[in-house]
């Protein structure tokens, strides 16, 4: 399969992570196991469906989609040819464009007009094969469109993702909440609405995702990769992997070019 990324144009930049495509003309059909990332998504099949299990039950996808925040790992398997087009979003950036409580669409893949209606002339227009910057630039157009005046709970979350990122997810709840003077409850209740998990799971899903980059940068033993990422101990940080995507780190392939590792890594 392959893969690229385009980046949002400047004004875009503090709401969308970046644009996605992915295609094979390859019609053998393939499981592919998708791991949580902390970035919700819009994704847009041009060519042949996938079918998704993400509750222990396989089912068709539609051919527009939004995904929500997800726990733990799931599968995807092609029908056929693949076509996907994608817009990872920043984590709060679907709450405020579209106006609903992200805590709602949490472990959810759902039909992308249950959410929103505005790409339809886009995605109604695509032809195979695609301009991939073409795409990027009429995507950039309609989500210009959505942007409005950040409201202060939006300024506050935001914050505090920052800081989650720039620490890569090793921070205590407790500090966030200093850093926009609001208690625990508040904090909970600004998550649940504009990222759709806590506070605490969500920096774990940030210092999991972490290894992703170290193993692009260098070659280390897994008790560095451990430490640097955060985890007290090898076998704590094996847990968290596990949890995660279902595998042991020292089985797991860093190196195939899968769905998964194109998602996680960031370069």
């Amino acid at each position: 399969m392959n893969y690229q990324r385009i980046e949002p144009n400047v004004k875009l930049s503090p709401w969308v992570d970046c644009y996605w495509f992915a295609d094979s003309d390859s019609g053998i059909r393939e499981k592919k196991k998708i791991i949580p990332d902390g970035f919700p998504e819009i994704i847009f099949h041009y060519r042949d469906l996938y079918r998704i299990n993400i509750s222990g039950k396989w089912q068709k996808q539609s051919k527009s989609l939004f995904a929500g925040q997800i726990r733990k790992f799931f599968y995807l398997e092609n029908t056929g040819a693949s076509g996907m087009i994608g817009i990872k979003f920043k984590p709060a950036t679907p709450a405020h464009f579209f106006d609903v409580s992200m805590i709602e669409y949490t472990d959810q893949v759902i039909p992308l007009r249950q959410l929103t209606n505005v790409f339809d002339s886009i995605f109604t227009s695509i032809s195979d094969p695609l301009n991939f910057e073409a795409v990027a630039k009429s995507l950039d157009y309609q989500l210009e469109l959505l942007i409005r005046p950040a409201t202060d709970d939006l300024i506050k979350v935001n914050r505090c993702l920052n800081l989650i990122f720039s620490r890569k997810g090793n921070i205590d709840v407790r500090e966030l909440q200093e850093h926009v003077i609001v208690t625990e409850r508040q904090l909970q209740r600004l998550f649940n609405k504009y990222v759709g998990l806590p506070p605490k799971f969500y920096c774990r899903i940030i210092r999991f995702s972490h290894i992703f980059s170290l193993m692009e940068q260098r070659d280390a033993s897994w008790v560095e990769m451990a430490l640097e990422s955060g985890y007290y101990d090898q076998s704590h940080f094996i847990r968290n992997f596990k949890a995660f995507t279902g595998e042991d780190p020292s089985a797991y392939l860093f190196e195939e070019e899968t769905l998964a590792n194109f998602f996680m890594k960031r370069t």
